[in-house]
């Protein structure tokens, strides 16, 4: 039984590891993105647009 409950405190610090490492996985080409400039630009448009996009799917949702 006590085996079963040092697997079960160990599972918290898997998931905040697998979590952590599959975020950097993703940001991983935006961050090559930032290396030319012409594609920063870009990609900070992008990401604006995104931002303003998912405010202006969320007031809609809530109603406001």
């Amino acid at each position: 039984m006590n085996n079963f409950w040092t697997n079960i405190v160990r599972y918290p610090r898997f998931f905040i590891s697998s979590m952590i490492g599959l975020i950097l996985i993703i940001l991983t080409p935006f961050r090559n993105l930032f290396k030319t400039p012409k594609l920063r630009w870009f990609l900070i448009f992008l990401s604006l647009i995104f931002i303003l996009s998912l405010y202006v799917i969320i007031l809609n949702m809530v109603g406001l």
